[in-house]
C-alpha cells in the first residue's frame, strides 16, 4: 500500500477520533476529502480548465417557466457547510474546509462543462456565486429559496434583494415553509409569495419536505410555477421505522429516542408522495432524494425519476459531479415510459 493512501486512511481515522466517534467504518468520500485538506490539493491550480468525456448535451433540460433548467441540479448544502450528518459532527466543518472558494469554483465549471447549468443556493451563499459569476461568458443560474414574510412589503423587498442580487429563480424555503404550516400559519402568505415573486418577471416555486404543502397549495388555489418537494425511499438502515413516523417529525429532532426522527429522513411517505404529485400538473423538482447520504445517487437518480421527479438536486463534491450527472443521464433515458407525464 502507498504512503498516499496510508497517509489517507490515517487522516480519516484521526477525523473520526477527534469527534469521539467509535465507528470504524468511514466512506471514501470521508478519505478524499480529509487528505485533500492536508495535502492542500483542496486549492485547485491556477489556471486548470474542467475536463470530462460527457459530450455537450447529453444532459437533458426542461424548463421552468421560460428558464430552461438541467435536469439535474447542483446543490449548494455543501457550499455553506450544512450537512445533514447525523451523528457525525465534523462533518459541517470538514465540508466547508474542502470547499474554499477556489474548489467551489472548479467544482462549478466541472459542473457546467458536465452539463449542470442551475445551482440550488441559500441567500447566505451568494457571494461565492456571484463572484463565479462576474467573469464567466456563461454564468450558472441559481433557485434561490427565501423566509416567507406575512407583511406584503417586507416580502417584496425581500424578492427584489435577491433578484437584484441575480436569482433567475425564487421559491420558499422548505423547512420555513414546514414551520409556517406545522405552526397553523394561512395559506394566504404563502400564495401571496408566489404572485410577488411571479410580479417581478422570475418563476416562482414552494418549497417543502411535508406532502401537505402541495396538497394545501393544490387545493387552495395556490399558482406556483414549480413546487420543490422531497422525495426518497425508505428502505435505508437509519430510516425511521413506519409505526413510528410522525408529520413535521423531522422538524422536531429527539436524539434520546432511537427510534425517532433525528436528522435521518426527509419524506416519511414516499408512495404517497409519489400518487400524489401524479396529480400535480406543474414542474417537481425533486430533494434530499439520496436521504442526505444514505441512498447511492446510482439507486435514488433512477427513482426519483421514475417516480415522477421532473428535476433533482443533488449535493455534490467536484470528485462525485462527473459520475452524478453519468448517472442522471442513463437514469433519465430509462424512464422515457414513466407513469407521471414530464412537466417542464
Amino acid at each position: 500500500m502507498s504512503e498516499k493512501t496510508d497517509r489517507r486512511c490515517f487522516l480519516a481515522r484521526g477525523v473520526l477520533g477527534a469527534a469521539g466517534v467509535a465507528a470504524v467504518h468511514h466512506s471514501i468520500e470521508e478519505e478524499v476529502l480529509a487528505a485533500a485538506i492536508e495535502e492542500g490539493s483542496a486549492q485547485p491550480a491556477q489556471g486548470k480548465k474542467p475536463v470530462t468525456d460527457i459530450p455537450p448535451g447529453s444532459l437533458a433540460c426542461g424548463k421552468i417557466g421560460k428558464v430552461s433548467v438541467s435536469r439535474l441540479l447542483i446543490g449548494g448544502n455543501l457550499i455553506g457547510g450544512w450537512a445533514h450528518s447525523r451523528d457525525l459532527m465534523y462533518a459541517s466543518k470538514l465540508f466547508t474546509s474542502y470547499n474554499t472558494e477556489a474548489k467551489v469554483f472548479e467544482t462549478l465549471e466541472l459542473a457546467q462543462a458536465c452539463g449542470i447549468n442551475t445551482i440550488q443556493l441559500d441567500p447566505k451563499c451568494w457571494d461565492v456565486v456571484q463572484k463565479y459569476n462576474r467573469n464567466r461568458a456563461t454564468k450558472i443560474q441559481t433557485m434561490v429559496c427565501i423566509p416567507l414574510v406575512a407583511d406584503k412589503a417586507q416580502m417584496a423587498e425581500a424578492i427584489k434583494r435577491q433578484i437584484d442580487l441575480g436569482a433567475t429563480m425564487l421559491y420558499s424555503h422548505g423547512g420555513v415553509t414546514d414551520a409556517h404550516m406545522m405552526n397553523g400559519g394561512k395559506i394566504d402568505v404563502i400564495a401571496q409569495m408566489v404572485e410577488l415573486i411571479k410580479a417581478q418577471g422570475v418563476p416562482a416555486g414552494v418549497g417543502g419536505h411535508s406532502l401537505n404543502m402541495p396538497i394545501e397549495c393544490e387545493k387552495a388555489g395556490v399558482n406556483p410555477d414549480f413546487y420543490v418537494k422531497t422525495l426518497h425511499l425508505d428502505r435505508y438502515w437509519s430510516a425511521t421505522p413506519k409505526e413510528r413516523r410522525k408529520e413535521y417529525d423531522w422538524m422536531r429532532g429527539d436524539s434520546s429516542d432511537h427510534n425517532a426522527n433525528f436528522d435521518n429522513m426527509w419524506c416519511n411517505n414516499p408512495e404517497e408522495t409519489v400518487s400524489f404529485m401524479e396529480t400535480v400538473k406543474r414542474p417537481w423538482v425533486a430533494f434530499k432524494v439520496m436521504a442526505a447520504g444514505a441512498i447511492p445517487p446510482r439507486i435514488a437518480f433512477p427513482y426519483a425519476y421514475r417516480n415522477g421527479a421532473d428535476f433533482i438536486i443533488a449535493g455534490m463534491f467536484d470528485f462525485q459531479v462527473e459520475t452524478d450527472v453519468k448517472i442522471a443521464i442513463e437514469g433519465l433515458q430509462a424512464t422515457r415510459n414513466r407513469k407521471r407525464p414530464w412537466h417542464g
